[in-house]
């Protein structure tokens, strides 16, 4: 299996979330996922995430890496801060401490783990039809079936 990893250092200033937003389009499209699918958006909302909260609760700059194979892209964000990510319960009108739930509710699959004196926190999302061809391998086809869509609050 052949895997292209293509990554950006990110500096401590929440004005880089954007910047890495917009270098992780770029790489998606270079990848062949287009803006306009619903892959990109979730990769993009994961990565916005993950950098976001690397950025604001470390103030350690940042290494953001994609890696693109089978099944899908894998979003990891390494930074020097050894402090382990924590669920935060937001209520109603917080404006934060709803990333990781997030994360937890679009990725496929995620975690995190110690890497030198910081941490890397990391994310999968499957292509779509690599799924869909799973499920169906599976004989679990859902061709033409209404699915229950997720639901964020």
């Amino acid at each position: 299996m052949q895997v292209l990893q293509v990554q950006l250092e990110v500096g401590p200033d929440p004005a880089e979330v954007g910047r890495a937003r917009r270098w992780a389009r770029s790489r998606l499209a270079g990848s062949g996922i287009g803006d306009d699918e619903p892959l990109a958006e979730t990769l993009i909302l994961l990565i916005s995430e993950l950098v976001t909260n690397a950025v604001v609760h470390t103030g350690c700059p940042a290494v953001l890496r994609m890696l693109f194979g089978e099944p899908g892209v894998r979003v990891e964000v390494a930074d020097a801060s050894g402090r382990a990510p924590a669920r935060r319960q937001a209520a109603g009108d917080d404006t934060g401490g709803r990333g990781l739930e997030l994360v937890d509710g679009l990725a496929d699959r995620w975690g995190w783990q110690p890497e030198g004196a910081g941490k890397r926190i990391w994310c999968e999302v499957d292509r779509a039809e690599k799924a869909e061809a799973d499920r169906v391998a599976d004989g679990q086809e859902t061709r033409g079936a209404i699915r229950e869509p997720r639901v964020y609050l």
